[in-house]
């Protein structure tokens, strides 16, 4: 197991109470889950690494970044049943980071489906919600890498073009300790919203950074098939889409991979 080599606390009601900042790890979610296993006071445990070696994205993608170049963060959660769909967790990340982000930079980032977040159509976070255990036991990993220091010729270099940072939004240098605790602070705020069953007002939010309502969109599937048409609603509980026939179907989040404009 790794070592902490510092412990922040936050003033938090819940997310961010303890934080264990690491300088290397395999990866903050995998030591996540882990420690969910053995330390029964891990709800709202935050984990912070300079660095991940086996860190992963969505579909088992490799994230690697320069040392202390991006914020690399997981927060452990055990979250109420009505909580626990993937949708909302994801949701509830994204519009946090989102908020984190126009906090310290005053720019407005948007979410791409489902778990990106882009500063003017450039990737800038990635989110990643893991789940294990079994039914009135789940626990939940919330893991996002959100760049910061990154330079345009980091991004050439590794071939990224379509990647940005902080630094690069802001024209300023924005440290991991003031990032994580403006993060954190939003991930807290936005988690009490849901547990207060304001759950409506993130969704809310989390449409409008997506911000295709009225476009006519793209929506693959996870088995490959698509569905096109004017995107008319989007809730939790389902994404309200006018075909070209005219009829209008409800798509359930679960069974949608990505959304996209039509072009």
């Amino acid at each position: 197991m790794f070592t902490p080599r510092e412990t922040w606390q936050f003033d938090t009601e819940r997310i961010g109470r303890r934080v264990q900042v690491y300088d290397h790890v395999d990866s903050t979610n995998t030591l996540g889950a882990a420690l969910a296993d053995t330390d029964p006071d891990a709800d709202g445990l935050v984990l912070i690494a300079d660095q991940q070696t086996a860190g992963r994205g969505q579909y088992g993608r490799v994230w690697q970044s320069r040392p202390g170049s991006s914020l690399l963060m997981s927060v452990v959660l055990r979250p109420p049943a009505d909580l626990l769909r993937p949708v909302v967790l994801t949701a509830w990340a994204a519009v946090s980071v989102a908020e984190a982000i126009l906090a310290l930079t005053g720019v407005q980032a948007r979410i791409k489906w489902p778990n990106d977040l882009l500063i003017r159509g450039k990737k800038v976070c990635g989110i990643l919600i893991e789940q294990s255990g079994r039914a009135g036991s789940v626990t939940t990993v919330a893991g996002m890498g959100l760049n910061l220091t990154q330079t345009l010729d980091e991004f050439a270099a590794a071939q990224l073009p379509d990647a940005t940072s902080l630094g690069i939004a802001s024209g300023g240098l924005i440290d991991a300790h003031t990032a994580a605790g403006v993060v954190v602070r939003k991930l807290d705020f936005e988690y009490g919203r849901l547990l207060a069953g304001e759950r409506v007002a993130v969704e809310a939010d989390w449409k409008w950074r997506v911000g295709l309502l009225g476009h006519q969109v793209v929506i693959e599937h996870p088995g490959g098939d698509v569905t096109t048409g004017r995107l008319r609603d989007m809730a939790f509980d389902g994404l309200e889409v006018e075909t070209a026939d005219g009829f209008m179907r409800v798509i359930a989040p679960e069974a949608v991979a990505h959304v996209r404009p039509q072009t």
